[in-house]
């Protein structure tokens, strides 16, 4: 099974990666924020994830690995 893994501090909650996702596995966290004050990515449904590695090809920080 895919795992969908994101660095929190690196994010800065643009949610690029979010929308790319084409079975919504990630989501914006509203209630956490990281040492810089943003909003964090984080996968919210990583068992739907399929592996095809989009957001970490859409994430302009490099803060998401996809692991097979």
């Amino acid at each position: 099974m895919p795992t969908v893994s994101i660095d929190k501090e690196k994010c800065k909650g643009c949610g690029l990666c979010v929308h790319a996702c084409p079975k919504k596995v990630l989501a914006l966290m509203e209630q956490e924020l990281n040492s810089k004050g943003y909003h964090p990515a984080a996968p919210v449904r990583q068992e739907d994830c399929i592996g095809c590695a989009v957001c970490g090809l859409f994430c302009p920080d490099v803060a998401i690995t996809v692991t097979r």
